[in-house]
């Protein structure tokens, strides 16, 4: 087995692992963020907020969801458990979602790319840390429309400090524009958009997640990702409006399609995006 080979498994089995943390921060963040939320509004009211069991990235422990099993540590292996299980939970056999073994799976994939590409380096883990932030940001935004600073605002930074560093192939003024128009475009569209229809077409954490994307790939790669997103968008809106799967309202979040062509640029070049949307 080749050295590069090596590289890329020892980093797509790290996948695996950190997949299956990621299911976790899907789900946890966002009630994290809640309770957060309506701790400080019972703050601001003056009241106190009602005493509550701990819950965060770490504990509890994963329960399965039907009838409250604690999970061992041998129903927690990446897709291996999924797999001897065949879906279902160990105690009341009741279905486990497809979503996580596919998370753990889809992560895998990603990281033995990275692997592939750099090997075992500081610039491979960075892009392995990329990825698994915008696969978080993705199903987050799709299952609540939200995209936490927690996870956007470190992911720009990230891209500032690796251009710094030379970890990304982007130069630092490069990724400091890149930033700046990525923030600054959404922000002037969304604002169009609101005064001509009193609506708003999207939320801030589509800013700063545009953002994110300038500084990991510079200002050249904006019209290139936010042509590939807004064709994936447009494609999945109408299959589901086809479909009649819209939420109501109609609304479909932007974030995972920004995500899915920052996955895009990483992978196949910012250049490669305007040849493929016919540019």
């Amino acid at each position: 087995m080749s050295a590069q080979a090596m590289d890329a498994g020892l980093l797509g089995i790290l996948g695996l692992l950190i997949g299956s943390f990621l299911n976790v921060v899907i789900y946890r963040l966002p009630v994290m963020l809640e309770a957060q939320w309506k701790a400080e509004c019972a703050d601001l009211q003056g009241q106190t907020p009602p005493d509550s069991p701990a819950f965060n990235l770490l504990v509890p422990r994963s329960r399965c969801q039907s009838c409250g099993h604690q999970l061992s540590w041998y129903e927690n292996i990446p897709l291996l458990s999924y797999l001897v299980l065949r879906g279902r939970c160990g105690h009341c056999k009741a279905g486990i979602s497809l979503r996580y073994p596919m998370v753990e799976l889809v992560t895998g994939l990603l990281f033995l790319w990275c692997g592939w590409q750099w090997g075992v380096s500081a610039t491979a883990l960075v892009w392995c840390a990329f990825c698994a932030a915008l696969l978080t940001l993705t199903l987050i935004d799709w299952d609540t429309t939200l995209l936490p600073d927690d996870l956007t605002l470190p992911l720009l930074w990230a891209g500032l400090a690796c251009a710094a560093l030379n970890l990304t192939a982007t130069s630092l003024p490069d990724a400091f524009w890149g930033a700046v128009g990525g923030y600054g475009s959404l922000w002037l569209v969304y604002w169009a958009f609101k005064l001509v229809t009193g609506k708003e077409g999207m939320g801030y954490g589509d800013f700063k997640l545009f953002a994110a994307l300038g500084a990991w790939f510079g200002w050249q790669a904006l019209v290139p990702i936010i042509l590939m997103a807004s064709v994936i968008g447009a494609v999945v809106g109408i299959a589901m409006k086809f479909a009649k799967n819209l939420r109501e309202g109609g609304y479909v979040p932007f974030g995972p399609f920004l995500s899915l062509a920052g996955l895009t640029a990483m992978v196949i070049g910012p250049n490669a995006i305007l040849k493929a949307v016919g540019l």
